[in-house]
């Protein structure tokens, strides 16, 4: 059997009847699929798709204007149709004399990287009439007039996902790249393929949840979440991680650190390298960690009033205890960021003053622009979340997983499908995307709190959020702070961040723009001298104005952060060892929690 690089390989008899053999094998195959997709359990279908009137409204606003303005609409189409013709003409052409013209302009879209999509007559008039219809239907979606912002926003997104969603590299039939590989196999990718298909509708009870990471290359403990730290208090929310220390003295003022409970902590200690938890140990603080419990359904009532009453403030208390301290500095990440901030409004109205400083990683407390999430922020979906949540208790990992993978359909969704499923690939041994499928649950009551008082009402940012008996308000947060954000953050635009910062009644506030994205702009160490960052003290000009006016800084923003932090941490004392009489040492670090699997 030969190849070349832009032909398709030569089969001989041998190896069509190697592939005949193959193919029967797909039989027990098939017998697994069928057999996990009749167990396959239910979930609410509002979750799947927006609510038909939103089609439906963007379809009469359409034909309306197209009335009103048939001309438009006979230009469109006119284009359309011109366009297609040419495709067909040029592959024609191509057919009949064996050369096909080079385009002036050649697309960029890496999925059609393989050179028959330029040099077959076939595959380049498939991929040439994907771009014309993609190119029409993006033309008509942007002619609509007739809607609001928001529904503008979900009907260019939803469209988007369709036109990506039939992308011809999806399918078998119009992939050279998983053809090529079907003939060089004898069919044996295709055979590994389908059992990727099967393994991963088998781990989620029919669910399809693609796997991005070669899960046998890791273990938490074992090669990730290594650094060295024993967990010395545990509750029904949380296990609170204190860290050895790596220094003979350390600052005085310990540091209380929240990850989001919506993935595991050690994103921030996956490897050595890039740990931030072991940095900071290595700068010479105590460092307490919180590793939140993964919920199952016997959660279902628990709210954000518990993270807050058993998370952060157990944990500011226990830390003090140990450290022997009326004051810690505290971190909160993505959601608990947000909830640091409930946190301190509340600590301010009782007027407790455990917080000398916080840092906020890309947190958002004011939701006025819901950015790339407005999609699913709306009734439609939010009742969808709402039903779900009600009859289970939890909103399952996977749920959220595949909207955050959605957001990034082409490099999450598609592309890490077509390679396992049609290519027959192991998925790669990366550790981020291995954390990044270790999701967890969320308790119905917390999420239905979350998602229609903070994100739908925005009630932090205007009037108030009630919890504990308070009216919690942004502008009670007062303690002094630093806002970390990022770039290209697809999840906490730094715009957003930056508007809520704004609004906090904190005299002294720091603000940086890390370049990157929601992770790789926070795990982001000195050593690797990657990313940069922007500051800029004046917070009173719109974010565009702060950014324009900013200066650029080569390298982490760690630095930085610490340079502040010190100055707010207190005098040197003996390293502590972890724990004391009333807080002995309950497990090593990472602990059981973080490995726990309510999900079986």
């Amino acid at each position: 059997m030969t190849t070349s690089e832009d032909q398709m390989p030569e089969a001989t008899e041998e190896n069509i009847e190697r592939l005949k053999e193959n193919m029967e094998k797909v039989e027990a195959l098939s017998k697994r699929l069928v057999e996990v997709m009749a167990g396959k359990k239910s979930h609410t279908p509002a979750l799947d798709a927006p609510n038909q009137e939103l089609f439906a409204r963007a379809a009469t606003a359409y034909w309306s204007e197209a009335w009103q303005n048939p001309a438009k609409l006979l230009e469109q189409q006119i284009e359309y149709w011109g366009k297609s013709v040419l495709n067909f003409a040029e592959a024609q052409q191509a057919m009949t004399t064996g050369e096909v013209e080079e385009e002036d302009h050649k697309p960029r879209d890496k999925r059609f990287s393989n050179p028959l999509w330029e040099t077959n007559p076939y595959f380049r008039l498939i991929r040439q009439q994907y771009q014309t219809n993609s190119d029409a239907i993006a033309q008509a979606v942007a002619s609509v007039d007739d809607l609001d912002a928001k529904d503008k926003r979900r009907l260019r997104y939803f469209s988007q996902q369709i036109v990506d969603m039939m992308a011809p590299t999806n399918f078998l039939a119009t992939n050279p790249d998983a053809l090529q590989k079907a003939v060089e196999t004898e069919g044996q990718s295709l055979i590994q393929g389908l059992e990727n298909l099967v393994s991963d509708l088998e781990a989620n009870d029919g669910e399809l949840v693609v796997k991005l990471a070669d899960e046998s290359a890791f273990e938490v403990g074992g090669n990730l979440a290594t650094s060295p730290g024993d967990v010395i208090y545990r509750n029904r929310m949380m296990e609170l991680i204190q860290y050895k220390p790596a220094t003979e003295t350390v600052h005085e003022t310990p540091i209380v650190l929240f990850p989001p409970w919506i993935n595991k902590f050690y994103i921030l200690d996956l490897k050595a390298q890039n740990s931030l938890i072991k940095w900071i140990t290595e700068q010479g603080y105590t460092l307490f960690v919180v590793s939140w419990v993964n919920p199952d359904e016997s959660y279902a009532d628990t709210g954000m009033e518990d993270y807050i009453q058993d998370g952060f403030l157990t944990a500011i208390e226990e830390a003090k205890k140990i450290c022997k301290v009326k004051q810690v500095n505290a971190i909160g990440y993505c959601i608990a960021g947000t909830t640091l901030s409930l946190t301190l409004a509340l600590m301010k109205q009782r007027g407790d003053k455990s917080i000398k400083s916080a840092t906020l990683f890309t947190a958002l407390t004011d939701f006025s622009e819901q950015g790339e999430f407005t999609p699913f922020l709306q009734n439609d979906f939010i009742d969808g979340v709402e039903e779900e949540v009600t009859k289970e208790g939890i909103l399952r990992s996977w749920i959220m997983a595949r909207t955050m993978s959605f957001l990034r359909s082409r490099d999450l969704v598609y592309g890490p499908a077509i390679r396992s499923y049609m290519m027959g690939e192991v998925p790669p041994a990366f550790d981020l995307l291995f954390w990044n499928g270790d999701g967890a649950n969320l308790p119905a009551k917390m999420t239905v709190q979350y998602l229609r008082g903070l994100c739908q009402r925005n009630e932090f940012a205007a009037d108030g959020f009630e919890l504990l008996g308070h009216k919690l308000k942004l502008s009670d947060v007062d303690v002094p702070l630093m806002a970390i954000t990022c770039e290209t953050d697809h999840i906490a635009a730094w715009k957003d961040c930056y508007r809520g910062v704004q609004k906090m009644g904190s005299k002294s506030k720091t603000f940086v723009v890390s370049e990157s994205g929601h992770i790789a702009g926070i795990v982001n160490p000195p050593s690797k001298k990657k990313y940069g960052h922007y500051t800029n003290p004046d917070l009173k000009a719109d974010a565009d104005t702060w950014l324009k006016e900013a200066d650029f800084h080569e390298g982490s923003w760690w630095p930085l952060w610490e340079a502040w932090l010190k100055k707010r941490s207190g005098k040197q004392v003996p390293a502590r060892d972890t724990g004391d009489s009333e807080h002995p040492r309950l497990t090593p670090a990472p602990g059981t929690y973080v490995v726990a699997n309510p999900n079986g």
